[in-house]
């Protein structure tokens, strides 16, 4: 029962004395909602790749704007979830799986955010979050708090208050780094966001030429003639105008003429056309394949080969989660005393429980399967072996036996 408590005890006295926090020095900063463009990315981009003071807030300012993209919302979660969703094991190295401690910290919340932080590297580059304890409601659990990227100039290891503050914090000098404050990701590494980013942007432009498109198509705007030196009709004109239909207007001079210039005639194609490439590459660029979108053009097959290729990047992201679970965050929970040292984390490898029915279907012809492993892995509760139907032997015809009389 202690061991099932051990990340809700209270923490000990060594832990209780006061540590250098990073997320309870932030400013809280107001980000201006502007229109983002090719030229933003790239002052963004010399920004954190300056030399002597790189700044980071722009980008990932630019990146929080990108992730607010439906495709790229959907994209990131479908491999983001498969890493948080799958079951795994706690034991000691060389040893049995702890089920007790394993159940507890499945279904903690601080696992399951530092896993997820884990996985967002591949997308933002890096991450960087603090443990802490949490008193408020009343008993102390364990949380993991991501101190926001803007705040994190990785390249130099920096730590800033706010954007704009000259005092620099080296955070990999803290004393709590490496049990309290965990790094993951590459410092020089943008992450798969900003192969991304052109894409996101020719794609919200596309959508914003479409909708005036239909604006201008679907609702036409108003011609009125009228003499527009003579006050009273130009004021019963502009009242006429504005109380007639919601579309635009203006009101020209009866000695005017105005025409509508000829342009391409379309329906908007050229937009959808924009927007289903920027949705393609997206999705390439995340998933390494088109999936679920496609469907005039799209096959059983293809869809399949996407799904396989998305589970290759899966089972990588899961890859690189164990190996940083097993290097920096349990020896840092065993340093905290959440868990025992030397132990490792592992996920459970998940069965292709169809392609082992078929190889257990095919080895019945040749060989006795154990019914209960039949049950455990497959749900079916297997009674006694079926009896086999005897045919009936037909009685031998014969003169000797009467037959002919």
């Amino acid at each position: 029962m202690a061991r099932r408590n051990r990340n809700k005890r209270t923490q000990p006295k060594q832990q209780q004395q006061q540590r250098a926090k990073l997320s309870t020095q932030l400013v809280e900063q107001y980000v201006f909602q502007t229109r983002q463009d090719i030229s933003k990315w790239r002052m963004a981009e010399n920004a954190i790749k300056a030399v002597e003071f790189p700044m980071s807030y722009l980008l990932y300012n630019l990146y929080d704007d990108v992730m607010n993209d439906t495709t790229v919302t959907s994209q990131i979660e479908n491999r983001t979830l498969e890493a948080i969703s799958a079951n795994f094991n706690l034991r000691p190295k060389g040893g049995d799986i702890d089920v007790d401690l394993t159940e507890e910290l499945q279904n903690a919340e601080f696992i399951n955010e530092i896993i997820r932080q884990i996985v967002y590297t591949r997308f933002f580059g890096h991450s960087v979050i603090e443990l802490d304890w949490d008193n408020t409601t009343g008993e102390s659990l364990l949380k993991s708090t991501l101190i926001p990227r803007q705040n994190i100039i990785a390249k130099k290891g920096w730590f800033v208050k706010n954007y704009n503050d000259a005092e620099k914090i080296d955070y990999r000098g803290l004393e709590e780094y490496g049990t309290w404050i965990l790094e993951f990701g590459k410092n020089d590494d943008l992450g798969l966001l900003n192969k991304i980013v052109p894409h996101v942007l020719f794609k919200k432009f596309a959508q914003s030429c479409w909708s005036e498109l239909c604006e201008i198509y679907g609702i036409p705007p108003r011609v009125m003639k009228t003499d527009t030196q003579d006050p009273q009709a130009l004021a019963r004109g502009k009242k006429m105008m504005q109380q007639m239909g919601a579309a635009a207007w203006f009101i020209i001079d009866s000695s005017e003429e105005f025409q509508w210039a000829q342009g391409v005639q379309t329906n908007g194609d050229v937009y959808n056309n924009l927007i289903r490439l920027c949705t393609n590459e997206i999705s390439i660029a995340l998933n390494g394949a088109v999936l679920g979108q496609d469907t005039q053009n799209g096959s059983y097959g293809k869809e399949r080969a996407g799904q396989d290729t998305l589970k290759k990047l899966v089972m990588a992201d899961m890859a690189m989660v164990e190996m940083y679970m097993n290097t920096r965050v349990m020896p840092a929970l065993a340093r905290i005393g959440v868990v025992p040292e030397n132990y490792i984390f592992q996920y459970e490898i998940a069965e292709d429980t169809e392609e082992l029915w078929k190889m257990t279907v095919q080895a019945l012809n040749h060989f006795t399967v154990d019914p209960e492993w039949v049950k455990d892995k497959f749900g079916i509760k297997i009674t006694g072996e079926r009896e086999s139907a005897t045919p009936v032997q037909q009685e031998k015809l014969s003169a000797d036996d009467g037959f002919f009389v």
